[in-house]
């Protein structure tokens, strides 16, 4: 039988995933903390100073530290340079300066920085849906329509 270690697979970086996760799951906590706290209640000064101070935190977790972290596995541990090219399966990325067919030259550099770009596309859309989702939370939305005096529903005409 062989003993696979997980954390031993080439690509795989425990700092980049710990803080993946970690922050993602301190966003997350957000949700059960809203849904217990009643929507009316106003926050005390105190807990609007560790509210904002949480908000910071992981916001700098967010985007700056697991980017880096990102940044860093793939330029120490996978070697992404600038000077390692990226030709893909049966050499179809290939640029057409190293003989190839394939009009552009695409780095392994320029791969980092997109994967960069969508952890923060990721963190962006995960704090507006928080954000807006907290906001939201204590609206209540009704199906009913108003009606005139003979019980007719009055419709705003167009």
């Amino acid at each position: 039988m062989l003993a696979i270690d997980i954390l031993r697979w080439p690509g795989v970086n425990q700092a980049f995933l710990f803080s993946l996760v970690f922050t993602t799951g301190l966003s997350l906590v957000i949700i059960p903390i809203g849904k217990r706290r009643k929507f009316d209640r106003k926050a005390t000064w105190g807990e609007a100073m560790i509210g904002s101070a949480y908000v910071f935190a992981v916001l700098f977790l967010a985007f700056g530290v697991v980017p880096h972290q990102f940044i860093d596995h793939a330029d120490k541990e996978l070697g992404w340079r600038k000077d390692k090219l990226v030709y893909g399966p049966f050499d179809i990325l290939k640029s057409d300066t190293v003989g190839g067919s394939f009009p552009i030259t695409i780095s392994y550099e320029a791969i980092r920085d997109i994967m960069v770009v969508v952890i923060h596309v990721f963190y962006i859309g995960l704090m507006i849906y928080l954000f807006s989702w907290w906001q939201k939370r204590g609206e209540v939305k009704t199906t009913e329509v108003v009606s005139s005096s003979y019980g007719r529903p009055l419709v705003k005409k167009s």
